[in-house]
């Protein structure tokens, strides 16, 4: 984190990627209860709902041409300039079929595009900051190990800190508020 002049530290800021299909569904429920009660003092937060950004289906540039990719527009640029500001990204993404939901796998192709755009330093803007996951299952949380494993795998990747996941049950809106261990956990998530 970079030093502000008056020599204190510069605020974090926590970007709240919600891969929901259903508005104000569990998983955002729980994400939200944690950022309320457990973000550090002062950090900034930016709630971006990725069906409200849609993205088209991910082109692989790579070994066409130049290899370069066009500059983001639209969606594309305010999700873009969203990722590069964070300190902390936090992927508010219920667990479907074991995984990722598709809108977060889209955004995380993306990446691929944006360490090739001409002037845009992703893997610069992200290292040392820290990847979260906030997801809601109906099962045994082992169920969302895949999920997991893919976002440590990234974080890795990205020279990025895991901060953790934060794991809910329910299955119908609001089943969540009756998960006490999570409801627990969701207080004091985002201090570690």
């Amino acid at each position: 984190m970079t030093e502000q002049s008056s020599g204190a530290e510069a605020p974090r800021r926590f970007l709240f990627l919600d891969a929901s299909s259903r508005v104000g569904g569990n998983t955002e429920q729980l994400a939200r209860l944690a950022a309320e009660s457990s973000l550090p003092e002062g950090a900034e937060q930016q709630w971006l709902r990725l069906a409200d950004h849609p993205l088209p289906p991910f082109q692989d540039l790579r070994h066409t041409g130049d290899g370069s990719y066009p500059e983001p527009v639209g969606h594309e640029r305010t999700l873009l300039e969203a990722t590069q500001a964070a300190t902390d990204l936090v992927f508010v993404a219920p667990v479907y079929w074991y995984t990722l939901p598709t809108s977060v796998k889209l955004y995380l192709d993306y990446w691929s595009a944006w360490f090739r755009v001409p002037g845009v330093d992703l893997r610069a803007a992200l290292r040392g900051g820290t990847v979260w996951d906030v997801t809601v299952l109906a099962g045994t949380a082992d169920k969302a190990e895949p999920m997991i494993g893919t976002l440590k795998l990234i974080a890795d990747y990205m020279e990025m800190r895991w901060g953790g996941a934060l794991i809910g049950n329910g299955t119908r809106p609001g089943d969540v508020l009756n998960d006490e261990q999570a409801l627990i956990a969701a207080k004091s998530f985002f201090t570690s």
